[in-house]
């Protein structure tokens, strides 16, 4: 029997020609390589296979997949099924981490190194991940995730917990319902914000292939089927009032939630989860984010 060691690397793809040089390119530089990288193409129509082509002739340990195209690029559920047409290419068993990587990022050169040396510190975190920030006017802005959670755009996971949680739920929430669950398990998910864990977005966070309002609207949406209450949503729009696109984008966060409210669209269909989602919401309007994750971690470390 092997030991797993290492991380391999999943990422999802669609028409990132723009962007994913500055991806492969930082991943390449990085101080300890993956022993895997499964690239899965979602049907792009751009020069994406070509460049994943020339990468994947330089290094091994680069896989392509290439799924059909479907048309239209798809977010959320169509985002995880890409993750598991490659998912499904691998033994996750042979190896002991395992991230989703988006290819809009640019990376710092230890960052994997550092993900792993925290890990290793701390049996309890399941998931983790650095910051994410955006180039604004010739400077780097914070995109502003809490610390309570592993960015979406680069989920690392340990492998056993990822398995034991049962992996991503194929909706427009993944990525905070899977770190809500981690919580409900005793184990860890956080980021850091520190110099050398702090990545570039090349695409700002709540866009879509539409607008940023749209990607606004499909948060609100996300929020209510993840079971988020009306005054947990309504006081996360207040919030987002001073952040671009500012009133307007706090507008169609909320009304993304009200409308599938209203239109009585199905939740998350795990009542457990949803209770404990809402008290932990309860909780942190009450004494902040911080310190109701802190009191989870005390209850259940």
């Amino acid at each position: 029997m092997t030991t797993a060691q290492g991380y391999v690397l999943i990422s999802p793809c669609r028409d990132e020609a723009d962007y994913m040089r500055q991806t492969l390119d930082t991943v390449v530089a990085q101080s300890v390589l993956p022993a895997r990288w499964i690239i899965v193409d979602d049907g792009s129509t751009d020069a994406t296979p070509q460049i994943l082509a020339e990468y994947a002739a330089k290094h091994p340990w680069i896989t392509v997949v290439t799924r059909q195209n479907r048309g239209h690029r798809a977010v959320g559920p169509g985002v995880i099924d890409a993750f598991y047409a490659g998912y499904q290419t691998i033994n996750p068993q042979e190896f002991e981490f395992v991230c989703k990587l988006d290819l809009d990022l640019r990376l710092p050169s230890r960052y994997f190194e550092i993900l792993m040396e925290r890990m290793h510190a701390n049996p309890r975190i399941a998931t983790c991940s650095g910051k994410a920030y955006v180039e604004q006017g010739g400077r780097l802005v914070n995109e502003g995730h809490g610390d309570e959670t592993s960015l979406g755009m680069t989920k690392f996971y340990r492998v056993n917990a990822f398995a034991a949680m049962g992996g991503f739920v194929r909706e427009v929430m993944w990525d905070g319902i899977d770190c809500h669950r981690c919580r409900m398990m005793g184990l860890i998910a956080c980021s850091w914000d520190e110099p050398e864990l702090r990545f570039v977005h090349l695409r700002p966070m709540g866009s879509s292939q539409q607008s940023i309002y749209t990607g606004r609207m499909r948060h609100g949406f996300g929020q209510y089927f993840m079971g988020t209450g009306f005054l947990y949503i309504f006081a996360s729009a207040l919030k987002k009032i001073p952040e671009k696109p500012y009133l307007l984008g706090a507008a169609y966060m909320l009304w993304g939630w009200l409308k599938s409210a209203l239109q009585g669209k199905p939740r998350y269909n795990d009542l457990e989860f949803r209770h404990f989602l809402q008290a932990y919401q309860w909780r942190a309007l009450w004494v902040g984010k911080r310190r109701a994750v802190e009191e989870i971690d005390q209850r259940t470390g």
